[in-house]
């Protein structure tokens, strides 16, 4: 079987070890050549996916096509849908996603609990939104918005008017939404297939000037609020009919989850689950787009830490110093190949497994500090 990836970073990439680990192909599409994913692979597409004839090219080669972002037009997925290449997930699946008042609006069709939302137009005022929302909220690109990139905290008229002429400038259709004052960001990662969903562990996520920094498995919340996180995300998988593997995000206010906003891939909150559980978020990804049985989400260890390591400076994108890194023997290491490191990009991750969750989450961020991209 030949597996098509739309994209060839990172996440196409830890995709790609666990198709070729089940003896399958693997196929990349990506506007530059050699990419984290298409160092792996002689099957590399190189272009853009609005050209028709290299996206049609490359998806006739494939036996199904998935991919490793929401940022692709969901009409170029109907393209290869049309074609009678199955992709999953599926185009009508992306359309409902990576449009985020649209998929507001999926998730609140089924009464799944959101912030508070509201679509921004041209001659959408600061007041308008103040008498919806309150003094204080947050204002999104609807599309390609990720990192931290594409929001904007508004807490009056000025912050209001610099977010939008900003946020305009990356993409013109915006919504705002209700400031949540939460006391923890967690995350769910579903696999489902037409047979059956598999959940992985509800973790907690801590961001870092916007971009998930630390990831705790599983988080220490109460019961209730983890099962009750535990099957939000499954009712937003299936409120976009989604099939694939699926990363979820949510808010822990006092007492209740509201769930932030969703992907339809392999997300960086289920990178721990590589070494962490019986199966990774990878490989059931795989599975999950092949059809095959999903495999275990059980942790082998109590706890999980998970560290992104980001770029601390311009320059080659490759450690300077892997004795510090590797000096703690129970440190799993992951470097991401990408060419050059600038200052807040995700070069790789460290993750480290253990029964005591003060000491892994110690050792690996001294690691962390110590590493130098």
């Amino acid at each position: 079987m030949n597996i098509g990836i739309l994209g060839g970073g990172q996440l196409a990439r830890m995709s790609a070890y666990q198709a070729y680990k089940l003896g399958f192909e693997i196929s990349i599409l990506e506007k530059e050549k050699n990419s984290p994913a298409g160092q792996l692979t002689k099957h590399e597409y190189v272009g853009s996916i609005d050209d028709d004839a290299l996206l049609l090219e490359f998806s006739q080669n494939c036996d199904i096509v998935t991919l490793e972002n929401e940022f692709v037009d969901y009409r170029r997925l109907e393209l290869i849908e049309n074609s009678g290449k199955i992709v999953l997930p599926s185009s009508i699946t992306i359309s409902l996603i990576q449009d985020k008042l649209i998929q507001k609006r999926s998730l609140q069709k089924f009464n799944l609990p959101v912030p508070g939302f509201i679509e921004v137009k041209n001659d959408t005022t600061y007041a308008d939104l103040k008498a919806y929302l309150g003094e204080k909220f947050i204002l999104k690109s609807r599309k390609m918005g990720y990192d931290g990139y594409g929001n904007f905290k508004v807490e009056n008229e000025n912050d209001y008017m610099v977010g939008f002429e900003k946020l305009t400038q990356r993409h013109n259709s915006l919504l705002a939404e209700e400031f949540i004052s939460f006391r923890k960001e967690l995350a769910v990662m579903d696999a489902r297939t037409e047979k059956e969903i598999k959940v992985y562990p509800v973790v907690e996520t801590i961001q870092k000037n916007h971009i998930c920094h630390t990831v705790i498995a599983p988080a220490l919340i109460s019961k209730k609020l983890y099962k009750d996180a535990d099957e939000l995300a499954v009712a937003a998988v299936k409120a976009v009919d989604g099939f694939g593997i699926f990363g979820i995000e949510m808010f822990q206010t006092v007492e209740s989850i509201l769930i932030n906003e969703m992907a339809p891939r392999p997300h960086n909150s289920g990178h721990y689950t590589i070494e962490a559980c019986v199966t990774s978020q990878f490989e059931n990804h795989i599975r999950a787009v092949s059809g095959l049985p999903l495999g275990s989400t059980e942790m082998y260890k109590k706890f999980a830490v998970m560290i992104n390591l980001l770029g601390k400076r311009e320059g080659e994108g490759i450690v300077e110093n892997y004795n510090d890194a590797l000096a703690d023997e129970e440190i799993h290491l992951h470097i991401y190949g990408k060419r050059k490191s600038r200052a807040g990009r995700k070069m790789g991750h460290i993750t480290m497994l253990g029964d005591s969750l003060n000491s892994i989450l110690e050792r690996a961020k001294t690691i962390e500090e110590k590493i130098i991209i």
